[in-house]
């Protein structure tokens, strides 16, 4: 028995011995399976002139994403970041930067990760950003914080022409939001000058911010973005008149009621005025018109020099509606100005008074023709809506 019991033990011990040798084989094999974690960074190293707006990303396969860390490759300063899943590309993170880029600057960024064995891979890359020939903020129209009327488009004005192959990119980084429901589209009347509407007037008392995130946006022409600016304008009352020159009478409306009617007159056959909705742009208690301005000399046939009181102005070709006390007694019977809306010193003052820039007033039954163009710089509203979606870079 006692030899039976050694050979037991010895058996037992050999079975135990055994299996511990065949788990630690099993496990050792299995780590050295598992593949490397794979990191990949944009822009890759030695990339040169990134735009500093452009998202830095990070790609990570087989594994985690560990550490991103960034640093002025010049000085070696850390840059602060923050980094978060990219919600288009399944795998990838973006890093943030605590605040933008900087333009004609060296950075490094290091990305770490580990697979499923806990072994870490890395990846370095080393980019430099853009130096631009030229930065530019455009000029926006209104200004930030201010109250206009239901016909005022926003206004965004470059100081050097924005090429077709950017238009495109630079509408993409103006953003509008409004507190009511409304369509609208953007339009580059010009290189230099884009415009934003809706199909009709704006909802009146509506809140409408302009995000124009354009730094680090190439503009063209060796020119970029130099900053992001947002405005916050307010839409007041719905101001809307009517000037009919054939019936020869103006009717003024508060939010779609008829306040006045007033006789006028408008501009005579030599000098008829333009028809179609024109937008209030200045008020003036006392302003002195003069045919020269637009190339009449004064003392040429049809030229003037006067001083008129209570004149608010609705186009840049000179058209107001102003006192005109010299043709009170055409007002409402026939057009005999240069262009202008003619009413009574009493009235026009009302007129002004009443009146808020962004106010519409829309031309009828003129025999002149529809402004334009060649009228300055606000004839938004004379352009059909389908005319006006096709002059967007993203039609």
């Amino acid at each position: 028995m006692a030899v039976l019991g050694v050979a037991a033990l010895a058996l037992l011990t050999g079975c135990q011995s055994s299996t511990a040798g065949g788990g630690g084989s099993a496990a050792s094999g299995s780590a050295a399976s598992v593949p490397p974690a794979t990191v990949q960074v944009t822009p890759a190293d030695g990339t040169g002139d990134v735009s500093p707006a452009v998202p830095v990303q990070v790609a990570v396969a087989g594994g985690d994403l560990g550490k991103v860390s960034v640093t002025d490759a010049t000085s070696g300063a850390p840059v602060e970041g923050t980094v978060a899943a990219s919600p288009d590309a399944p795998g990838t993170s973006v890093w943030t930067p605590a605040k933008p880029l900087g333009y004609g600057t060296k950075y490094t960024l290091t990305a770490t990760a580990e697979n499923e064995a806990d072994k870490e891979a890395k990846a370095t890359s080393t980019f430099t950003t853009v130096a631009p020939a030229t930065l530019s903020t455009p000029s926006i129209g209104p200004l930030n914080d201010t109250t206009v009327g239901v016909g005022m488009p926003l206004r965004v004005f470059f100081d050097q022409a924005v090429d077709d192959q950017h238009k495109a990119a630079v509408e993409k980084q103006l953003k509008v939001t409004t507190s009511q429901p409304t369509d609208g589209a953007w339009n580059w009347l010009s290189d230099k000058e884009v415009h934003f509407r809706p199909s009709a007037y704006w909802p009146a008392n509506t809140e409408i911010t302009l995000d124009a995130d354009l730094y680090g946006i190439d503009l063209g022409n060796g020119v970029w973005g130099e900053k992001d600016r947002t405005v916050k304008v307010h839409i007041g009352a719905e101001h809307v008149s009517v000037a009919d020159a054939a019936a020869h009478t103006l009717t003024v409306k508060d939010g779609g009621n008829v306040v006045q009617t007033y006789p006028m007159s408008a501009g005579s056959n030599a000098n008829p005025t333009r028809n179609g909705p024109h937008v209030v742009l200045q008020t003036y208690d006392d302003i002195t018109m003069d045919s020269s301005t637009f190339g009449l000399a004064v003392d040429a046939p049809g030229g003037y020099r006067s001083d008129v009181k209570w004149a608010t102005r609705i186009s840049n070709n000179g058209e107001f509606v102003h006192g005109a006390p010299w043709s009170a007694a055409q007002q409402g019977h026939s057009n005999v100005s240069h262009g202008c809306i003619n009413l009574t010193d009493d009235r026009a003052q009302w007129f002004l008074d009443f009146s808020q820039p962004g106010d519409v007033v829309e031309v009828v039954n003129s025999i002149g023709p529809t402004l334009s163009a060649v009228d300055g710089d606000i004839y938004d509203w004379a352009i059909p809506w389908d005319q006006w979606k096709a002059g967007s870079a993203l039609s």
